[in-house]
């Protein structure tokens, strides 16, 4: 069983890896020939709508909170839930982390677009949200695009990492676990 539960956790640690390499290796999704992994588009589907609820919430907090609103509650509400799964179950955090990552990567490509405008928006004729908070600087996206980037990858790849070394731990743990529920069942039955 325990062997089997490894496994099974390596086995997602290492498609979360491979989702990184895909990060890495792809423009995003400004580029016509993008192609993400079903399991990324529909992540990347539910962050869509996530966004837009930022949006919808902080509407009346002026323009500028409104535009920003969308990436800024993309990106913390996986923050938050790293933050609380932390403090509940630590073993679940590189999942939580992982969609963090996943989440500043996909605002990076939003941001690196804003100069363009080639990104597809749910519908005709809405604002550009990072068009319109660059504005009168669309120079800068691309740097901010790739700070952006780089930390979303960063946290990707630490929380695969991290994931690994509590699976591995949690492992060694159990066989420790048993071996001394093993030592604790002998030694009871040799007093007997």
């Amino acid at each position: 069983m325990r062997h089997g539960l490894l496994i099974l956790k390596l086995l997602v640690l290492a498609y979360l890896g491979y989702l990184v390499y895909f990060f890495i290796a792809t423009d995003g999704p400004a580029v016509t020939e993008y192609s993400p992994p079903f399991f990324l588009w529909t992540v990347d589907t539910i962050n869509l709508f996530i966004h837009e609820a930022g949006h919808f919430f902080l509407k009346p907090f002026g323009m500028w909170v409104h535009i920003v609103g969308g990436s800024l509650v993309q990106c913390l509400l996986p923050l938050a839930l790293t933050i609380t799964v932390w403090r509940q179950n630590i073993a679940q955090v590189p999942y939580a982390a992982f969609w963090f990552g996943e989440n500043l990567i996909n605002v990076s490509y939003y941001i690196k677009d804003a100069p363009y405008k080639h990104l597809k928006l749910i519908a005709a004729g809405l604002i550009h949200d990072w068009n319109w908070l660059l504005s009168n600087n669309l120079d800068a996206a691309e740097t901010i695009s790739l700070i952006v980037w780089v930390l979303g990858v960063t946290a990707c790849v630490a929380a695969v990492l991290c994931g690994v070394l509590l699976a591995v731990r949690s492992f060694k743990e159990a066989a420790i676990d048993i071996e001394e529920g093993w030592r604790d069942a002998s030694t009871s039955e040799g007093e007997n």
